[in-house]
């Protein structure tokens, strides 16, 4: 068996590939990392390489410390990864100070993990104490709808929060913590890495200014899950406005969504209602 027929691996290529066929994957763009489970990793095991040598990410995490990662490459395209694997997604050791990584399977010819790295390696730490442990998968993309939302509200996360609830009855139910907003930064780097893994803290995800969007959660259905029901929010709201040519007759009131979350069971974050 190869790296590739693990379940768990087919289940992050079909995420990358499902991620190509949305549009929000042009060129090299997003990136999608997963923290394996101790038997994930040692299943795979027996096919990891020599590892190559550490490369310090500029960042720390001791939680992490020993931990495996599955990894975009940098440079790489989603489209390329369900047909060339092993050239375009990579797992990664992380040393036990939690502060360097080194590759073990897979970016060969020379790649490296996504060159955001270091902004989902701190994300994954902060949603591994949030969530006791249950946050495996941080995924970056390219939405569109969403982007375009960045140039039109307030960078704030009252104000993306409520025209996303407002915008589809399921949106506090999926996201009923609401979704923090990050500033434009230069992607890449140790400061927009800090800067979202602090919103990390209280959000599941997180919208990168005029970037995209970072999504978490526990697996690859319930991450993609909240990102396409995020960006297909965003796409409402942008076609109610220019619809409407910007004049909205009604919307989800306040009371509604609080009914919703009393009849979902969630409890909606109050921060961000009237």
């Amino acid at each position: 068996m190869k790296v590739q027929e693990n379940k768990m691996v087919r289940g992050y290529i079909r995420m990358c590939a499902d991620g190509w066929k949305q549009g929000w994957h042009e060129r090299n763009g997003g990136n999608l990392t997963y923290r394996m489970r101790p038997e994930e990793a040692e299943a795979c095991r027996p096919y990891f390489h020599v590892p190559g040598p550490w490369t310090d990410m500029g960042v720390q995490a001791e939680n992490l410390g020993g931990e495996y990662f599955l990894t975009t490459g940098s440079g790489k395209y989603f489209r390329n990864v369900k047909d060339d694997p092993e050239h375009n997604i990579g797992i990664v050791e992380i040393n036990e100070a939690g502060s360097a990584w080194r590759i073990v399977w897979g970016l060969e010819g020379g790649a490296k993990p996504t060159s955001e790295f270091p902004s989902h390696f701190l994300n994954h730490s902060v949603r591994k104490n949030a969530t006791g442990g249950e946050c495996r998968v941080i995924y970056h993309a390219h939405t569109p709808y969403l982007i375009a939302l960045t140039y039109l509200l307030p960078l704030e996360a009252k104000a993306f929060t409520r025209a996303l609830w407002q915008s589809a009855t399921e949106c506090p139910v999926v996201f009923p913590g609401g979704v923090g907003v990050v500033s434009w930064m230069v992607p890449g780097g140790a400061a927009i890495a800090r800067a979202t893994s602090e919103l990390m803290k209280e959000y599941d995800a997180a919208v990168w200014a005029h970037h995209g969007l970072f999504c978490s959660g526990p697996d690859f259905d319930t991450t993609f899950g909240l990102m396409h029901t995020i960006e297909k929010a965003a796409q409402i709201y942008l076609l109610v406005l220019s619809g409407g040519q910007g004049k909205v007759l009604q919307t989800i009131r306040d009371d509604d969504l609080r009914a919703i979350a009393h009849d979902f069971g969630v409890t909606l974050n109050e921060n961000f209602l009237n």
